[in-house]
């Protein structure tokens, strides 16, 4: 395949599958689609030029209906592998014991926040749970709020916050066509790979000082600067990392809260750390977490500093009908137990590691690979036109996650121009899934 021979996408969707180019496709897959958009609408989307069915799962394997297998080094969320057995056994326990909300007094729920709470240090002293990590955003975002009596918010350029109605309006990943929230301003991304590092943090804290100022021009001002430590959707940009405490002085100088968005970066994926915020020895007031926390089940949560959740929990309320459930809270306890018993995020530090000691051995050999990054279990690998100019090159970005999925590898791209690649395997990947990534990667890229 060409780099010019891409894959045609849909509008707002890195790596989406055109459902008007359905027949080079096989009739079964043909059919299932049409039902897919008959029943489900036309809002869902599915991955790759060529849809991947899945009928069972396993660890970091995934095989479809003909028994074919691949290596999922895409899904976070299933942040233990695939049917983790500790964590299917203890839902299943709990399931067949008890399934309520958090308006009753049951031991799980504090036995958790009790091993999780204190692993995010000071100020942070609660923790309150939802289904989502979108749901963690819209309440953390809530609380700032009503803790500040402003709306105004900073985000960075390519941010992901969720699907909620207000994380909606904070992320501007989902396309020029989601319209942003009226208070909403953005910084730039850290981009390592074409600023001087050392430079980064002092200038994203003056950007971000600059769009306060703006908010308070137009008679608002900071509630609060939330971002992904990792810097997921702008393009994957672990390094350099002082950055945020940085911003975070400049925040809370002018009254906002700080809030540390982990749905992606926390439960140890960075390797060097349980928590991302902390590898920039951020100090936030309010810390959030998605459906990894419980290995794909629906349970997330928001941790939040005593004194910027007095008043909303004095003057409002919080109360989610299933968030932190006594099943939700078990899947969480069992996914915490395997991260820690089995050290997945050494696991982390060192197969990411490998990984991209692997990819720059590839990108010596291959000048279309601009720069490696990440850390952990998190790297990106950025397609360029040339290495002098640094003009990103999404086709081939586009052309290799194409190029890997019909090798059976899965993973996909990001950024704002779509041409690094994205790589979040499940933490249990091993020395051989690395392998096997690292192989498949170079056969691609000879093919391309």
């Amino acid at each position: 395949m060409n780099a010019q021979d891409k894959p045609r996408i849909n509008v707002g969707m890195v790596n989406g599958f055109d459902p008007d180019d359905m027949d080079r496709l096989d009739p079964a897959m043909q059919d299932l689609i049409r039902r897919r958009r008959s029943l489900l609408g036309p809002a869902y989307r599915l991955m790759y030029a060529d849809p991947v069915q899945i009928s069972r799962a396993l660890g970091t394997k995934m095989w479809d209906r003909d028994g074919k297998e691949y290596l999922d080094a895409y899904n976070n969320v299933v942040s233990v592998g695939h049917c983790n057995p500790h964590v299917v056994e203890a839902v299943h326990r709990q399931m067949q014991t008890l399934c309520t909300h958090t308006r009753y007094v049951q031991d799980g729920i504090l036995e958790f926040a009790e091993q999780i709470v204190p692993t995010l240090g000071a100020p942070i002293e609660h923790v309150m749970f939802t289904c989502t990590g979108s749901e963690a955003n819209d309440l953390a975002l809530r609380i700032a709020m009503h803790q500040t009596g402003r709306k105004g918010i900073v985000i960075t350029s390519e941010a992901y916050t969720g699907n909620s109605h207000l994380t909606a309006g904070l992320s501007p990943s989902l396309g020029r066509k989601s319209p942003l929230g009226q208070w909403v301003r953005r910084i730039p991304a850290p981009d390592s790979y074409r600023m001087e590092p050392s430079e980064i943090g002092a200038f994203l804290a003056r950007q971000v000082r600059h769009e306060i100022d703006e908010l308070e021009r137009r008679g608002e001002g900071i509630a609060a600067f939330i971002a992904d430590s990792l810097f997921s959707s702008d393009g994957i940009y672990a390094h350099p990392t002082d950055i945020l405490q940085q911003i975070a002085e400049v925040v809370h100088a002018a009254g906002g809260v700080v809030i540390a968005d982990e749905v992606q970066a926390g439960f140890g994926r960075s390797g060097d750390r349980l928590w991302g915020f902390q590898r920039h020895g951020q100090h936030p007031d309010i810390v959030t977490m998605g459906k990894p926390m419980g290995n794909g089940f629906p349970v997330a949560a928001v941790a939040v500093r005593s004194e910027v959740v007095e008043r909303f929990g004095s003057e409002m309320r919080y109360f989610n009908t299933f968030g932190g459930n006594t099943v939700a809270i078990a899947a969480a306890q069992a996914t915490f137990d395997v991260i820690r018993d089995d050290r997945l995020q050494e696991n982390a530090a060192r197969i990411g590691a490998m990984i991209q000691d692997g990819l720059r051995e590839i990108a010596q050999e291959d000048g279309r690979i601009g720069d490696v990054r990440g850390a952990g279990l998190y790297i990106g690998v950025e397609f360029v036109k040339d290495r002098d100019g640094k003009e990103p090159d999404s086709a081939t970005a586009l052309a290799v996650v194409d190029g890997l999925r019909q090798r059976r590898v899965l993973i996909s791209a990001t950024g704002h121009h779509a041409n690094t690649l994205k790589i979040r395997p499940p933490l249990v990947f091993s020395e051989s899934d690395v392998d096997r990534l690292l192989t498949e990667t170079r056969n691609t890229l000879a093919a391309i």
